[in-house]
């Protein structure tokens, strides 16, 4: 390990000055990371990369969806929850059917099982990688809203698929009841588990004695401690860690202190910055140890494999996308849904297109075990690995290199958008402030008239109203700001529930701004 010291080293510099240089040329960092990685596997001397599935499932995955867990809107979450949860269950479910169909009839040696085995491992898109992408071009909340919302569940689905189609590649028989029994665990008791620790360790921020460094520790703790927790009693730790994230995040002004916010929200973007970075190096290092154990077929016949299952995962995500949206249309007759609006044929194409593979997918495939129980080689385990390879990086390089192109091209209508995020911004921000004047001139009414401190605090919010920011308070008056940002919080909190059109970005930046103010009266 001390020996490749300076490989690792030198790793996480081309890491960084590769991001810096995707986000200068505006392409997404994961495109470039894979590519990199394949360059370097191939330079004489390089230390060979065994990745290690264990690593990174336990390792990157709970600790990225715990933060995207944080991120994510529940709000936007619910209004889209059947478009959404169609994406994330049914959509996968077609485009694992879909490869297990392909893979059984052209791959010869594929049983359906091993075609749902290969299927449950492609067929969740990756977030990161659109993520990285979307940050260069302007869609609307709509989409963002969606695709964020999927990524939390598209890897629960898809690794449930993977583990019952393991299973009967291995007994060689498939009993319904018991996998629907199984199933059911696996959705409710990850999320149980999840909720129940998540409550657990929100008391623990709330009544032990931390601090802001306590907390944060504790906060990079709990993915891990939950998805460990559900993995060993055979649920689902992907939903765990979800349910957990989305708990906390929704009441993190009730348990944290502004100084544990603040300091925790620029950790952890800075350790997933690194993961997601590691990660995506990682996938395009290890093409020669994938290559190495492919003996069943030639090399362009695998390649040839791998082209087919790529066409089959593109197509079948835009045909479900389109069927989704005909599904919402015919649905709005008889139930509610979150817009009755007809989306067009834009969107779905663009929601159908941002199908990048990544990190679960390749992970999965690696967990194959070499050897079944029986002792006889697991089945085509090596032509899996590279096909999830071929996947991986011909997504990377033909969706994630098209997806700016076709985003500025259609020119996406952005009907769901009423309010310019802009425009709601400084409106949010006007009322705001209208409201902190309001509350000092009722609350406060005696002491103005002789307390040249508060009039300086209420000449403060009446310059926010113009636009103005005067960021000078006295001592005398800490007391009283810390009370009013504390009611503007809970101002917000309920703007957010009331206004259901209002993105919820725009509730969270202001709360971001009110828990600056209060760490800088610790400075004043």
């Amino acid at each position: 390990m001390l020996d490749n010291f300076p490989f690792y080293l030198g790793l996480l510099i081309i890491i960084l000055l590769l991001i810096m240089l995707g986000n200068k040329i505006k392409v997404a960092y994961p495109v470039l990371l894979v590519l990199a990685g394949l360059v370097i596997s191939f330079i004489p001397g390089v230390p060979a990369i065994n990745i290690e599935p264990e690593l990174i499932f336990f390792i990157f995955l709970p600790p990225l969806l715990y933060e995207a867990a944080w991120t994510v809107s529940w709000k936007e979450l619910w209004r889209w929850r059947r478009i959404i949860t169609s994406f994330a269950f049914i959509v996968v479910f077609i485009s694992a059917l879909s490869v297990a169909l392909v893979a059984n009839y052209f791959i010869p040696g594929f049983s359906l099982a091993l075609g749902f085995v290969l299927g449950g491992i492609v067929s969740p898109p990756d977030a990161v990688s659109a993520g990285a992408i979307l940050k260069f071009v302007k869609v609307p909340k709509t989409i963002s809203s969606i695709l964020e919302g999927e990524s939390l569940l598209n890897d629960a689905s898809s690794l449930i698929i993977f583990r019952f189609a393991m299973i009967a590649v291995a007994t060689e028989q498939f009993i319904f009841y018991k996998a629907a029994i199984s199933f059911s665990w696996m959705i409710f008791g990850g999320v149980a588990i999840g909720l129940l620790i998540g409550w657990l360790f929100m008391k623990a921020h709330k009544y032990l004695p931390t601090d802001a460094n306590a907390d944060i520790v504790l906060s990079l703790l709990t993915p891990y401690i939950i998805y460990l927790a559900a993995e060993e009693v055979h649920s689902s730790g992907v939903l765990a860690v979800v349910s957990c994230g989305l708990l906390l995040s929704n009441n993190r002004h009730r348990f944290l202190s502004s100084k544990s916010r603040v300091q925790g929200t620029n950790v952890w973007e800075s350790f997933c910055f690194i993961l997601n970075g590691l990660v995506f190096m990682l996938i395009g290092l290890d093409l020669p140890q994938i290559t190495k154990g492919l003996e069943e077929v030639s090399l362009m016949t695998a390649i040839g494999y791998g082209v087919l299952i790529t066409v089959v995962l593109i197509v079948s995500r835009i045909i479900s996308s389109y069927g989704a949206v005909i599904v919402t249309l015919i649905a709005r007759n008889f139930i509610t849904v979150a817009d009755r609006r007809h989306p067009g044929y834009k969107t779905p194409f663009i929601l159908g297109w941002t199908g990048m593979r990544g990190v679960v997918s390749l992970a999965a495939a690696l967990s194959i075990p070499v050897y079944l129980n029986n002792g006889n080689g697991f089945p085509q385990r090596n032509l899996i690995l590279f096909i999830t390879f071929i996947v991986i990086l011909l997504t990377l390089l033909i969706q994630g290199l098209t997806l700016p192109y076709f985003i500025r091209k259609i020119k996406l209508p952005n009907i769901y958008d009423p309010v310019p995020h802009d425009e709601a911004y400084n409106q949010v921000r006007q009322e705001l402030a209208q409201f902190a004047l309001h509350y000092l001139k009722t609350n406060y009414d005696g002491q103005v008239e002789n307390n040249t401190s508060l009039q300086h605090l209420i000449q403060k919010w009446e310059q926010h109203i113009k636009g103005i920011d005067n960021e000078s308070i006295s001592q005398d008056l800490k007391h009283i700001y810390l009370d009013l940002l504390n009611q503007q919080r809970q101002w917000l909190i309920n703007k957010n529930k009331e206004d259901q059109t209002l993105d919820e970005s725009i509730i969270r930046a202001q709360m971001h701004y009110l828990d600056i103010e209060e760490e800088k009266l610790r400075y004043l």
